[in-house]
């Protein structure tokens, strides 16, 4: 974990929520996240991602995907990045960014992924983002839009229901 710092100097960034990051600390999470990338441990697809993930008091965590031999035991890297925050007791966030190397297109995280981010809220802002430092920005929600959350456990359910075997 590390606070966010541009050169040399603490950021200081809104607390009106992830909508009003400055181009200067937007940029800074993609350049983050693009490091991260480095550390990938990927010898089976042989692609790379990194994230950066801010939290409201401008901490930043970093994480990359980490694949094994046993594919479906991989972690990829924003859930790596989400994971360590929430180890340090962290449970909302401002943004996060992706970084992979495709140049033609911008990375996006998978449905798992996905559904992992919506876990802490559904409107946080993902910038999902190329190698020259190009991004785009959406919310969770559009990235997952008519959600199941946290929140949908606590809905009326029939608790009832007759075995009909």
């Amino acid at each position: 974990m590390e606070c966010l710092m541009f050169n040399g100097e603490m950021i200081h960034v809104k607390e009106h929520g992830s909508r009003h990051l400055s181009s200067d600390v937007v940029k800074e999470l993609i350049q983050r996240s693009q490091e991260a990338k480095k550390q990938a441990y990927c010898p089976y697809s042989k692609f790379r991602v990194g994230a950066a993930l801010l939290t409201h008091d401008n901490c930043v965590f970093t994480g990359c995907n980490v694949e094994n031999a046993c594919y479906n035991l991989g972690v990829c890297a924003e859930r790596n990045a989400i994971s360590k925050a929430v180890s340090e007791g962290y449970r909302s966030f401002k943004a996060i960014a992706i970084a992979s190397d495709l140049n033609d297109q911008f990375i996006s995280p998978c449905g798992g992924c996905r559904q992992f981010m919506r876990e802490f809220g559904s409107n946080w802002t993902v910038y999902l983002s190329k190698p020259d430092g190009s991004y785009l920005k959406m919310t969770v929600n559009e990235l997952l839009p008519l959600s199941f959350g946290p929140e949908d456990l606590s809905m009326k359910k029939v608790i009832d229901i007759p075995n009909e075997y």
